[in-house]
């Protein structure tokens, strides 16, 4: 039926159904041909989807002690059902294994170690998704900076020197002072500090007794921290017995925190005025980008000794890190690089006009829209580089998918190869696809992405 003109030059909107019925009909049936494709896809996508589940799901066995009994039980399956041989999925070797897939072979009795990094890690980073919260910036930093002197210690245990100890009191004062900010903000849209000097009754005092006044509380504050860390200690456990997700995500993570700020660095470098400065972080960029990571990685265990002191050794996972840090910098400094030359010349001249120095130049008004015009690009690198840790299985460290091999030598579950496999993959999804939604979600927020 013709819509009803209710006014010259005007129609009603379309309903949701004719709007439904429309993207149809424009988009999968607008010619026999694309009929005929629509309904061939739908056909791909039915036998995929309906023998997944069947081996997944429908025939999938949940309990069993040993991968012989799996077969057992498909096989009784199978003369039950009339058929010569039904094929299924071996879950209970997974069910068995998961703790291994996540932790690796870390004691089963210092798992909580880990969980409360983890927590405390989500605790930290709350108040940057919260709205009405002052200095989300400090918190993202004192993220970075701070929080993996105090996971170090939770996953390591051992002995603490004096400078871990003073680290670790900063970033247990830092804690506590972001989630007070961060419920303050919330409740009241004001920051911690304004909060203090309001229940002090200062508000009237000048700027330099504010300012001395929380230091002194800060000082105050971290003195009791560290009084009351120092004898805390926990039982060493050897970073050998790291492993699956749990040390992935301790690579990657690092790897991250690390590649942003160093290739903003690099990046910045490069486009330096200086000759010295732009050979050298130009010099730096090409032979890391020229070189695969797996080189890197066996250069890093068999080099980086060759380079420190008589009797100073790193251990093959700081040796790691270390190795995919500088890698990941420097791809990320190209990203960076980029940004940096999408913005038009009139900001410089305009930021320039107005009196602003270098850094203050590129601190408020060049990087923040780099950056922004760049989100894409940044968690894409973000994404290669958690897939890309996979590849320390090759040099010995027992990651994700060197857990997921070792299911297959395990007496009991001799063979069992691609449930485990699945299981990574499902994994790897899950965290690849949050990152990319929270990118979309900066994007719009922030408004990159968008025509200028």
């Amino acid at each position: 039926m013709a819509d009803v003109v209710l006014a010259e030059g005007y129609r009603p909107p379309p309903t949701v159904q004719g709007t439904w019925f429309a993207w149809l009909r424009d988009n999968l049936f607008s010619t026999w041909i694309n009929t005929l494709l629509t309904f061939g896809a739908l056909y791909i996508v039915y036998f995929a989807v309906s023998g997944v589940w069947a081996w997944g799901i429908t025939n999938a066995v949940w309990e069993a002690e040993n991968r012989r009994v799996c077969f057992d039980i498909l096989a009784e399956r199978a003369q039950e059902q009339g058929v010569d041989e039904l094929t299924g999925a071996c879950w209970a070797g997974v069910i068995s294994w998961f703790d291994s897939f996540i932790v690796g072979r870390y004691p089963r009795g210092e798992m909580w170690r880990i969980n409360l990094g983890g927590l405390l890690l989500v605790v930290w980073m709350v108040p940057i998704w919260l709205p009405g919260v002052r200095d989300k910036i400090y918190v993202g930093f004192s993220t970075v900076f701070l929080y993996p002197f105090l996971g170090f210690y939770l996953f390591a245990g051992g002995e603490k020197g004096l400078f871990l100890q003073v680290m670790m009191s900063l970033a247990i004062v830092v804690l506590i002072g972001n989630t007070l900010n961060g419920y303050h903000g919330v409740r009241t849209g004001r920051s911690l500090p304004a909060v203090v000097i309001a229940g002090l009754g200062m508000k009237a005092s000048s700027d330099k007794k504010q300012r001395n006044t929380l230091l002194a509380i800060f000082a105050a504050a971290f003195a009791l921290a560290f009084w009351a860390q120092m004898d805390w200690a926990l039982v060493s456990v050897e970073w050998n017995l790291w492993g699956g997700l749990f040390l992935t995500l301790v690579i990657s993570g690092i790897g991250i925190a690390f590649a942003l700020p160093g290739g903003i660095v690099l990046a910045m470098g490069r486009r330096s005025q200086l000759p010295v400065i732009r050979i050298l972080c130009t010099g730096f960029i090409e032979v890391f980008r020229s070189v695969p990571l797996i080189t890197i990685l066996f250069m890093a265990t068999t080099m980086f000794p060759l380079f420190l002191p008589e009797g100073f050794t790193l251990n093959k996972l700081v040796q790691v890190i270390v190795a995919v840090c500088l890698f990941n910098a420097c791809y990320m400094a190209e990203v960076v690089r980029a940004g940096l030359q999408a913005i038009p010349r009139g900001q410089y001249e305009a930021a320039m006009a107005m009196g602003l120095g270098y850094w203050k130049m590129m601190g408020l008004i060049i990087m923040p829209q780099a950056l922004k015009f760049m989100i894409p690009n940044i968690v894409g690198n973000f994404i290669g580089l958690l897939k890309d840790t996979t590849l320390v299985s090759i040099i010995g460290l027992f990651d994700i998918l060197n857990m997921l091999k070792a299911v297959s030598q395990d007496v009991p579950w001799r063979g069992l190869h691609k449930e485990p496999l699945v299981v990574g993959a499902a994994l790897f999804f899950i965290i690849c696809f949050a990152m990319s939604k929270y990118s979309r979600h900066l994007e719009e927020t922030l408004g990159g992405g968008t025509q200028r």
